[in-house]
This record gives structure tokens, sequence and C-alpha cells, in this order.
């Protein structure tokens, strides 16, 4: 079976943003988000990865990067000539990721999301804010189906 998209640029979309609060579903909000835009951009065929990383991007900012009553904003940028989409986390933290290690031996849950992002998107890094910072990372075209 196959599946028709629309098979327009990224980069002729407007970026897309939205506030999300320092609360626990935040997260799957900013991740249903991202996932309209994309599919509203005309779908991409690296969605899967995009999706994760905005999980685990609004994840360590509310755990490391919003202090209460505050909250972070999702920002998808399209990135490129390819098609590609940026995907920039700000929040007003002052605490900046660290670079993550491979060799992570650690039991529990904790310390592997920087890790996936580093390994699922083409690049990624940390911006400046006052007061915050933007954690970023993109995906490079041609991501469409």
């Amino acid at each position: 079976m196959t599946t028709e998209c629309h098979r327009r640029p990224v980069n002729d979309e407007t970026p897309r943003q939205r506030f999300y609060r320092r609360e626990r579903q935040s997260v799957p909000a900013a991740r249903a988000f991202a996932q309209e835009t994309l599919r509203d951009w005309g779908g991409y065929g690296r969605a899967d990865d995009v999706l994760l990383c905005v999980s685990e991007l609004a994840t360590n900012a509310l755990v490391h990067g919003v202090p209460p009553g505050r909250g972070f904003l999702l920002r998808l940028v399209p990135y490129g000539e390819g098609g590609g989409v940026r995907v920039e986390v700000h929040d007003s933290g002052e605490g900046v990721p660290v670079q993550p290690r491979q060799d992570v031996q650690e039991p529990g849950e904790g310390g592997r999301g920087l890790l996936l992002v580093s390994e699922l998107a083409d690049k990624w890094g940390v911006g400046e804010r006052r007061p915050g910072k933007i954690v970023w990372c993109e995906f490079a075209g041609p991501g469409y189906c």
C-alpha cells in the first residue's frame, strides 16, 4: 500500500512555536504539537526521530531547566535547503547540558536523553538566552515521505 503525501519543501513553511507550563502533561502535549506541525508541513520521513528528540528535550527542560512557576517554549523551524527541521527548546534555567558520554554505565533511567538526541539528530547544541538557554537539534532533509 502506498501513502500519498505532500511534497512541498519544509523550508517554505513558517516556524511554529508553543509555550508549555512546568507540568507533567507538557511533554506529551509538546510531542503532539510537533507531530501536528510535521503533518501540516506535509509529512517528514524522520518524524519518529524528531518526536523522540522533542520528548527528550522537553523532559530535560522540565526536570533541569524550568524553575517553579515558569515554563518552556518549543519552537519548530524549517531548516536548510533540503526540507529539514530544527527543534528548539527555550527555558529560563541556569544549568547548561553537558556532552553525553557513550559509556554511561549507571543503573537507572536518567542521563541518557541527550545521548539519544546526539545519536538521532544530525546536530545538536546549546545557545544563549537571557535568562536560560536554548537546547536545539537539527534533522537535515530530504525528510519527506
